[in-house]
């Protein structure tokens, strides 16, 4: 007796497989949060067996951490693109912060925080990615010193300033009322503008430009 096609199972290189694990896991991160990453949620995602998902990940934990660094790394890349001048990069990173491009991004990071006070492993994983940011972040400010887009002695300090300014406005984002006051909404911007030495407006105008497109 042959088996039909519908009933064959397809079998997957142990890469591939854990490339379409990690992808849903990480879907799960940014949508739903980090808890809600179980063997059970991804591999009724895939249509497989738990026991599949601990083939790989034998530790929750394990696959919780593996898909937080996924999605912030992913998330790290369209926040730094490569084209562009460096205030024009500036401006496209401060544009999806403003305005919400990156919103499941900063409930991410919240999340993984307060987790990683319970996971020193997790704890870990997240000053990795902070260190990576960070890096990305002043290589950006140094490009802008070099062109000139940016007048700063100390473009490590600016990076910090920054990144202190977007973690301070993400710690907002599970409020469930609006905050709309433009001291708030443009914080980022008018931090930014002042850490890099930037002329008043100028940043400012071109993350207006990049919201208007």
């Amino acid at each position: 007796m042959v088996s039909s096609p519908a009933s064959q199972r397809v079998r997957k290189l142990p890469g591939e497989r854990r490339a379409e694990i990690l992808v849903e896991a990480a879907s799960i991160a940014l949508n739903e949060g980090l808890e809600r990453i179980t063997l059970r949620a991804v591999a009724d995602r895939l249509g497989v067996r738990p026991g599949l998902i601990s083939h790989y990940y034998p530790a929750a934990e394990d696959l919780v951490i593996a898909a937080f660094v996924r999605a912030v790394s992913e998330e790290r890349e369209e926040l730094f693109p490569d084209d562009g001048t460096p205030l024009e990069r500036m401006a496209h990173l401060v544009s999806r912060i403003e305005g919400n491009g990156a919103f499941e991004l900063t409930r991410l990071w919240l999340n993984a925080r307060h987790l990683s006070r319970f996971s020193p492993a997790l704890s870990e994983a997240l000053l990795a990615q902070e260190y990576l940011d960070r890096t990305r972040l002043t290589v950006l400010i140094e490009d802008g010193v070099s062109s000139g887009d940016f007048a700063v002695d100390d473009p490590f300090a600016a990076c910090i300033r920054i990144w202190v300014a977007i973690d301070g406005v993400g710690s907002y984002v599970n409020n469930a009322g609006s905050f709309d006051y433009e001291p708030f909404t443009r914080f980022v911007t008018d931090v930014a503008e002042w850490s890099l030495g930037v002329q008043a407006g100028e940043l400012r105008a071109a993350v207006d430009r990049l919201q208007a497109a």
